[in-house]
């Protein structure tokens, strides 16, 4: 009798250490579901994944697919059994094209196994036109492409193997809406073939969207399985974390005015093309957005904010006074501080074989020496205090980033500019593939720094975010402040109407 379950582990425990990441967790999806896969970072989605996928094995339990028990020495044991996954933390290989990386190990082969370059090229551009990727190159190189079309690129190389499950992790959180569009479409297309999915999201509307049922984890358990449509957002979120979130975003309360000059001041900023005449005021005591489609220069504009980016043309003040800005050391000597937190914090937020006490006292080490000798006691003090304001287990002042969860990540991301003591907080879509809970604990943290007196410059792909915690939201398109949106006029709908009809 063919079994009704595409995926069925039963009983799963995975340990690490002294670190319990699945404790007899169980999880089922029928075939042809788009199921969803929910939880805070490290409940353990991310080890289900990674079991499904062949890159571990289970201390216990079993594991099935498509009714067959399976037992999986590596990926191409999961690949055998026909699942395929798309990570959230890419597989793909900067220095290869397109093209490799989309047929890799599944490449055209001739005499002696060599490679038909021509045969994978021709491939590769079928695919690319077939999977709607018309303005990617099969022969351009992957670290050449922006974060959401090599995000598009990953997805893309797990369908062009054909799989009959499909593992989605996080698969939205680098796309805009226009980008989710067209994962819905292949969504759509896969499942009308029969094809099972696996979809891990911390954004509601996408599960609603996307998702027949969803199961939820919490500190490596399950603690229930649904059909969508019989389980309301507030009742997930409170399996979720165990408890209720009296609001999902807090409340914008006005901050006292200090001072009439701007904590941060962008005139007339030409950047490398990109940024063309922008103008941008950030007032003391607020939290400002900014809104745009994928590739309008926002990235570039944080950048030559924070000194990684150099200014074709144009000023910045802070505190009323000009600034150069040539590095990022420029930027933390200027009269504010200003802290970054880049839209990857694998790569360039965080370095993640050093432990997370070392990431995060980095950009004020000298605060803590004394004639090239550093103070370590006071140095473990600060950042322990750091820490513990963002509610990370004190054990990431010692452990290497790599072994905590992504929520942990950008949290000790933010405790390393916690302790700079910062008045400017430059924030690039610092909620991309966090939970609830953490995504919560970051708008408390922006809302509570600008009631002190700091600044937060925030953009997010998330409108609802920019919409909910911001004081104004500035559009931005082609590199230009469009509009300025507050008030009443600040709603979802404004927003992405400037957006899309500038």
């Amino acid at each position: 009798m063919t079994s009704e379950w595409a995926i069925d582990l039963s009983n799963v425990t995975k340990r690490f250490g002294a670190t319990v990441a699945l404790d007899k967790a169980s999880f089922r999806v029928k075939r042809g579901a788009v199921h969803a896969l929910l939880g805070e970072n490290g409940a353990g989605k991310s080890t289900t994944v990674k079991l499904l996928s062949g890159l571990m094995r289970p201390d216990e339990g079993s594991i099935s697919v498509m009714g067959q028990e399976v037992t999986m020495h590596g990926p191409k044991d999961a690949h055998r059994a026909g699942v395929q996954t798309a990570f959230q933390e890419m597989t793909l290989v900067r220095d290869l094209t397109v093209a490799q990386n989309l047929l890799m190990s599944y490449e055209p082969t001739g005499w002696l196994g060599r490679i038909k370059r021509r045969e994978s090229q021709r491939l590769a551009a079928e695919w690319l036109d077939r999977l709607e990727l018309h303005e990617v190159r099969p022969g351009a190189y992957i670290r050449d492409l922006a974060l959401p079309v090599r995000q598009k690129i990953e997805i893309a190389k797990a369908i062009v193997r054909g799989p009959q499950v499909l593992l989605l992790d996080e698969p939205t959180s680098a796309l805009s809406g226009r980008d989710v569009a067209w994962l819905s479409r292949r969504i759509d297309e896969m499942k009308a073939r029969g094809v099972t999915f696996v979809f891990i999201s911390h954004r509601m509307q996408e599960v609603r969207e996307f998702c027949d049922s969803l199961t939820v984890y919490r500190n490596g358990k399950d603690v229930g399985a649904f059909e969508t449509a019989n389980i309301s957002d507030d009742d997930v979120i409170r399996l979720v974390i165990g408890r209720s979130l009296e609001a999902k975003y807090p409340p914008k309360v006005p901050a006292p005015a200090r001072s009439e000059t701007p904590a941060m001041e962008a005139r007339g900023i030409k950047v490398d093309g990109v940024v063309t005449d922008f103008n941008l005021t950030l007032k003391q005591g607020e939290v400002r957005g900014i809104a745009a489609l994928q590739g309008m220069g926002q990235r570039e504009l944080f950048e030559a904010l924070f000194g990684a980016e150099f200014i074709d043309q144009g000023q910045i003040l802070i505190d009323g006074k000009p600034v150069t800005l040539t590095s990022t050391a420029d930027s933390l000597k200027a009269g504010v501080a200003t802290a970054f937190l880049p839209e990857d914090r694998k790569t360039e937020g965080l370095f993640l074989r050093l432990p997370g006490g070392e990431n995060v006292s980095l950009p004020v080490i000298k605060r803590f020496s004394r004639f090239g000798l550093i103070d370590r006691k006071r140095e473990q003090a600060a950042i322990a205090r750091s820490l513990a304001e963002m509610e990370v287990n004190p054990r990431a002042i010692y452990k290497p980033c790599l072994s905590f969860s992504g929520g942990n990540q950008q949290k000790i991301a933010m405790a390393k500019w916690l302790l700079t003591k910062s008045r400017v907080w430059l924030m690039f879509d610092p909620t991309r593939g966090i939970d609830v809970g953490t995504k919560h604990q970051i708008f408390v943290l922006m809302r509570a720094f600008a009631a002190a007196g700091g600044s937060v410059l925030f953009y997010s792909t998330d409108v609802p975010e920019l919409v909910n915690v911001c004081d104004r939201v500035s559009v931005m398109y082609r590199g230009r402040n469009v509009a300025e949106l507050e008030g009443d006029a600040l709603t979802e709908e404004e927003v992405m109407r400037k957006m899309l009809s500038s």
